[in-house]
């Protein structure tokens, strides 16, 4: 089903594309109308002026109202008990997002909780270093005493060349003042990825530069740790951390790729405002105009 007015390409409302065989396609517009409802204009209204057919008709009996991020229509009775006498007018309604901006959106905020997990485990991690620092002294006394206590039972020394006992007695030998250092430096990161969950989760530029730069530093390094043996952990960390560095490279224009934020600016603006809404309503086709029938010839005079 074409769409448009004529002032810009044919839209296709969500979820009546032509679906394309192994190609699946989000409708982030359906899914926020299946998570917060759909967007109605007019429910409590007396009635509707001619300008407001673009979201709400009346017929038999029912009114119909079009929903602002999805384009679905509704069918609901009209109100018994209205509120205004008309709908408000298109410079008052703050229109929901829809097209790029909500898929933004939601692959922005989606990033946004990944940091927040990363926000979390090294906050965590820090303050786990801060204590061990703090109690290191009792700690080694404690660790020490169970190690001679199993060597004593055991008959024997416990295998220390490899496995937690040998992780322990690393640990143990790290100075004091590295931990602090170690716990400062985890307690940073773990600040800046706190930052740039709050930037993603409001669609803020910089944050989309310092996730892309926090991001990409880390990837030889995650390659390397993948060269020398691979797990399902470490796979998983590299192509989703990949994926967002690809997806903001790439979707958001990042360095000005693909014409940069001006560009990114003008799709955003397209999809947009009432202008898009205008662009993604149907159009009637026009009837077909019946052939004239021939005009029978008069015969010969004789």
């Amino acid at each position: 089903m074409a769409t448009g007015d004529g002032a810009g390409p044919a839209v296709i409302p969500p979820g009546a594309e032509q679906l394309r065989r192994f190609r699946p396609k989000l409708r982030y517009e359906l899914i926020g109308c299946g998570l917060h409802g759909h967007e109605l204009l007019g429910t409590d209204a007396a009635g509707l002026r001619p300008e407001d057919d673009l979201f709400a008709r009346e017929f038999g009996g029912l009114r119909w109202y079009r929903c602002l991020r999805c384009d679905s229509w509704i069918a609901l009775t009209p109100p018994a008990d209205p509120v205004t006498r008309f709908p408000p007018d298109r410079a008052e309604v703050t229109l929901p997002l829809r097209g790029r901006p909500l898929r933004d959106k939601y692959v922005l905020r989606l990033i946004s909780v990944d940091r927040v997990i990363h926000f979390l485990v090294l906050s965590a991690l820090a303050a786990a270093i801060f204590l061990f620092a703090g109690d290191k002294a009792a700690l080694n006394a404690d660790f020490t005493k169970i190690l001679n206590d199993l060597q004593g039972g055991l008959g024997g020394p416990v295998n220390q060349g490899h496995g937690i006992v040998h992780d322990l007695q690393r640990l143990f030998a790290v100075s004091t003042n590295n931990l602090y250092l170690l716990g400062v430096a985890v307690a940073a990161y773990a600040c800046l990825e706190g930052i740039e969950a709050v930037g993603l989760w409001f669609g803020k530029r910089w944050a989309e530069y310092l996730t892309f730069i926090a991001t990409i530093v880390f990837i030889p390094y995650e390659v390397d740790e993948l060269a020398k043996g691979i797990s399902a952990l470490k796979l998983i960390t590299f192509i989703l951390n990949l994926a967002i560095a690809v997806y903001l490279v790439w979707a958001k224009r990042l360095f000005g790729l693909h014409g940069g934020g001006r560009a990114e600016r003008a799709e955003h603006e397209r999809d947009t405002g009432w202008p898009a809404i205008e662009r993604s309503s149907p159009v009637p086709a026009t009837p077909p105009v019946p052939p004239t029938p021939p005009v029978p010839a008069k015969p010969a005079e004789r």
